[in-house]
Order: structure tokens, then sequence, then C-alpha cells
């Protein structure tokens, strides 16, 4: 069973080439959103007065979000949720994902070089039957259909990155909106991507004003 990071991962690259679809900010908050999410969902963490807190530290037996939850279980004060994914968020997250679904099958891993000189590795996807699953739960979903947790908090995620733009170009922006407003994912990813942002137009700004 793929989880909702490794979902959001598959939507987010081309099928044929593997190549990334929206920026690398974007991508590592949805991710690092998705991890928590399913924390949630596993019944791991939960939201007390808006904030997150450990229900139970068990592992799941995953890597990535067991990581995740013993991160957030050994912080000395709860924090919201945007702040976590903010601090979940890491460069290596794709990286590691990517070689999981390749390890298992999902996507394969060209290495090549770019004018000869620089390195890129590409993922191509070589089992499209679990993308393809995944693209069908979420149309379902738009579509009218009963919607669970972990579709609703994709669907979310997506949305807040507008990752939905580009893995479903022929679907109604309103239909991901209406499933998306108002989730605390949702709302998490947004908040923490507008953050760097603002952050980074700040930065720019103070180098051009001392220049």
């Amino acid at each position: 069973m793929t989880t909702i990071a490794e979902e959001v991962l598959l939507l987010a690259l081309s099928e044929r080439e593997g190549k990334q679809l929206v920026g690398s900010t974007d991508l590592g908050v949805a991710l690092s959103g998705a991890l928590l999410a399913e924390l949630v969902i596993d019944g791991r963490v939960g939201l007390t007065d808006k904030k997150i807190a450990v229900l139970d530290p068990t592992p799941l037996g995953d890597e990535e979000l067991d990581a995740a939850l013993a991160r957030i279980a050994a912080e000395d004060r709860p924090h919201k949720p945007d702040r976590w994914v903010y601090k979940l968020r890491s460069a290596k997250l794709r990286g590691r994902l990517l070689t999981r679904l390749a390890e298992r099958g999902v996507l394969g891993e060209e290495r090549s070089k770019v004018l000869g000189i620089f390195p890129r590795t590409r993922h191509p996807e070589l089992d499209p039957s679990v993308e393809r699953a995944v693209r069908e739960r979420v149309r379902e979903a738009l579509a009218g259909a009963a919607t669970d947790e972990r579709t609703a908090a994709l669907i979310a995620v997506l949305h807040a990155a507008k990752i939905d733009r580009k893995a479903f170009p022929d679907v109604d922006r309103r239909a991901f909106k209406e499933i998306a407003e108002g989730h605390w994912a949702g709302d998490a990813v947004s908040k923490t991507i507008a953050s760097i942002n603002a952050a980074a137009a700040g930065g720019a700004a103070a180098a051009a004003a001392a220049t």
C-alpha cells in the first residue's frame, strides 16, 4: 500500500519522463504535509486545541512516518499543523520516496548528464497500475462519491500545493476546492508555502536594497 506522500509524489511527476511538474518548494511542503496527514489518519497524532499532539507513539513500521512521529513525540511543546509541516519538510525526503518507489518497481531510474556535465536523474513510470488506482480514487471523489479520510487529505494537499492543476488539467478546479476547503492539512500546506515564499521575497528585497 502506498502512503499519501508517495501518492502525492507520483501525481507530481510526469508519467513518461518522470519530470517534476511543480516547484521543489511546493512539492517538498506537500510531501511533509502528507506525512503529517497520514499520522493523524492512523491515529498516532491528533489536533488538540488546534495544535498537534501525540496520541499513540507506537511505530507504524514505515521509516518516514515513524521518523516524523518520533520527532513530534520528542518536541517539548506542541505546535500548530503548519509549523509541523514546515519542520518536517526535508530536501532529501523526495529522493528517499523516489528510491522506495523504484525499489518496488513502481518507478524506473534513468541517470544522464545535461550538456555532458550536469548529472540528471529521471524516474519514468514502470508500473502504471499504482498511479492509475490513485487517480481513479481521486476522480471518483471529485465526481461525488463518498470520500474517505485518506482521499480527502490527498486532495487537500494536492490542491494546496497546486499539483492538481498539473496532474488533473481536465478537472474543474472547483471540484478540488469543494473537498479541500477547510481541510486542516490543506490549510497547513498553503500557510507553509505562503510563509516560505514571503520569506524568500523579503530576503530578495533586502538584498536588492543593500546593493
